[in-house]
């Protein structure tokens, strides 16, 4: 073995050993996404509106204030910025919004109309959703630190190649 591959393993060695402290406690794998806490969007004397933001949608669940228990109507119409928008019905309650073109400055009106317990309740609401983020710019941001630590063993490492091929000769 010569001496330029014993100093790369002498790199490599407390290299690899960073990147599994580094990673341990995350995991290899893909990260689940963490789950957002609800965001209070409307609420009446009877009702609460909150939401859900997800990648491409809003989960918007109606409530009873009393008990907290969801709503039984279908009867639901959601409109933002007064420009009425289809909501999807959940097995679990809650209505799936579409929010691709809703991103954007600002705050957004939101005006729920709920037909419930023979009664129909128009809620209203505020929500600034923010921009998408380029998913290069949020790799870059989550992972700088060990960039760092590649680009700077890129430099040593040529470096080595450097100086061992000018010692040979």
């Amino acid at each position: 073995m010569n001496t330029a591959s014993r100093f790369v393993l002498w790199i490599a060695a407390p290299v690899l050993a960073a990147a599994a402290l580094t990673y341990a406690s995350r995991g290899w794998a893909a990260d689940a996404a963490p789950v957002a806490p609800p965001i209070p969007i409307a609420h009446s004397a009877l009702l609460t509106v909150d939401a859900t933001e997800t990648e491409d949608s809003l989960a918007l669940r109606i409530r009873h204030v009393a008990n907290q228990t969801p709503i039984e109507s279908k009867d639901v119409t959601v409109s933002v910025d007064g420009k009425s928008e289809t909501v999807t019905a959940q097995a679990d309650g809650t209505l799936l919004l579409p929010i691709k073109d809703l991103r954007g400055d600002g705050e957004r009106q939101f005006d729920i109309v709920v037909a419930h317990d023979g009664i129909r309740e128009i809620l209203t609401g505020k929500l600034a959703l923010p921009k998408v983020s380029s998913t290069t710019a949020d790799l870059w941001r989550d992972h700088k630190q060990i960039a760092w630590w590649i680009l700077n063993i890129a430099i040593v490492l040529i470096a080595a190649i450097m100086f061992s091929r000018r010692t040979s000769s």
